[in-house]
């Protein structure tokens, strides 16, 4: 049986993206320290404590950063990367084993549901670039709003004033105020009904 031999042409030259040119570092000295200090918080103080602990939680939160009105909590098992790029306005919750990836900032208005399982997304890579760089995208959730568990919510996404995001969505697109949107890309189901 022949067999071919094994190639010795060089690597393939044609490859664009380049994972060697990429940023080693992309933040500063200070917010690595501040990284490392608040994933210890986060590690030590937070997630050990009990679940109705809201008071507890928000003391950590507003001491390193969050822009936390006075009724906007977190659970224990939420997981936020840069504390002093989030805002979460009153009455509003991040629920269980959310992530927020906040990498750029994330405002959260009030009355808003963040259900268990949802990823906020907000950094990316530019993949135009080979050294594929950081991008730092902004994402904003309104009033009213309620994301629905295991929804992501891509960068640079704004969600409108009582809008919903349906169970296991992907949003990677502006939602407008008052729908329902749902499914992978999320996309308007129906209006919200909103009866009193």
């Amino acid at each position: 049986m022949d067999h071919d031999p094994p190639s010795t042409s060089p690597p393939d030259t044609r490859v664009f993206q380049r994972l060697d040119r990429c940023a080693g570092r992309p933040y500063t000295a200070g917010e690595y320290a501040r990284r490392v200090a608040w994933e210890l918080v986060q590690r030590l103080l937070i997630r050990p404590s009990p679940r109705r602990a809201y008071r507890w939680r928000r003391f950590w939160l507003g001491r390193f950063g969050v822009k936390l009105a006075a009724h906007g909590s977190i659970k224990p098992t939420t997981r936020i990367v840069h504390p002093w790029l989030l805002t979460l306005g009153d009455h509003s919750i991040l629920g269980d084993r959310v992530v927020v990836y906040n990498l750029g900032p994330v405002a959260i208005g009030e009355h808003t549901t963040i259900s268990q399982d949802a990823y906020l997304c907000a950094g990316t890579h530019d993949y135009t670039q080979p050294d594929l760089p950081l991008v730092r995208s902004a994402i904003t959730i309104g009033s009213g709003v309620w994301v629905c568990a295991g929804a992501f919510i891509g960068p640079g996404v704004t969600i409108g004033d009582n809008s919903v995001v349906g169970a296991r969505s992907v949003v990677m697109k502006d939602v407008p105020p008052g729908v329902v949107v749902g499914g992978n890309p999320a996309r308007v189901i129906k209006p919200r009904a909103m009866g009193g």
